[in-house]
């Protein structure tokens, strides 16, 4: 029996179309199509929109609320602005016939906050509360001398309190080189013996290892156990 030509070559076509070897599907050589069946497209799933309205809302408001902070940051003016001898003066001018700046404006908010969290001008009372010499009745509040000083009565006062302390210094000075003469003067007169004596310091009322004064009395060997720890570690420093 002869079949038909055509048919036979359709067949043919058809059997070299199909797959006959397993082709490895990813990377590690693991196959997942299986031989004579036909490849499908990969095809994404789209995202469907969320139902819920307000979830979007908020990321958007969240979103919209950053990306305003960031520019606030990155657009920050500068708390002080540099200006030249000319500038000021055009700047005066200009606010002298009511011209100001966002930059001018911006500086005489920001000295009148200061000035509104200024502290008063008002003595502060220091110490416990209800216990001052004012709260108690012992000093009167109106016969208070108020001082006002200018800037070179400041440095006036300033100047004149600096030769107080120069002269309260020098003074001491003097005190101080006196004592140590005349002990000079008294170590030289003693006897050969008593000057040999006189020489050495005496740290017993006054040592130079004294600890803080406590309420409970020392314990015994306490210090002699802390100079053996101190040794030990001094000498483990040593060996490294």
């Amino acid at each position: 029996m002869i079949g038909n030509p055509r048919t036979s070559l359709f067949v043919k076509t058809a059997h070299s179309l199909l797959q006959r070897f397993p082709v490895s599907g990813t990377a590690k050589g693991k196959g997942k199509d299986k031989s004579g069946q036909t490849l499908k497209r990969s095809v994404l799933p789209k995202k469907k929109p969320s139902t819920s309205g307000g979830g979007g809302r908020g990321r958007n408001a969240a979103t919209e609320a950053l990306t305003r902070m960031a520019e606030a940051c990155i657009n920050a003016p500068t708390p002080l602005r540099h200006l030249s001898a000319k500038e000021r003066q055009r700047e005066a001018e200009r606010e002298k016939l009511g011209l100001i700046s966002k930059e001018r404006q911006r500086e005489l908010d920001m000295a009148k906050g200061k000035a509104a969290n200024s502290p008063s001008e008002e003595p502060a009372i220091m110490g416990t509360p209800s216990l001052d010499y004012i709260s108690l009745g012992l000093v009167d509040a109106d016969k208070i001398p108020k001082y006002e000083l200018t800037v070179e009565d400041g440095r006036r006062l300033a100047k004149e309190y600096s030769r107080v302390l120069m002269r309260k210094h020098r003074a001491r000075q003097a005190a101080e080189s006196t004592l140590l003469r005349l002990k000079k003067e008294a170590i030289a007169a003693l006897p050969e013996k008593l000057r040999a004596a006189a020489l050495v310091p005496d740290l017993t009322p006054f040592p130079a290892n004294r600890f803080m004064a406590t309420l409970t009395p020392p314990i015994e060997g306490y210090i002699d156990k802390v100079k053996e720890a101190t040794r030990k570690i001094v000498k483990k420093e040593k060996l490294r």
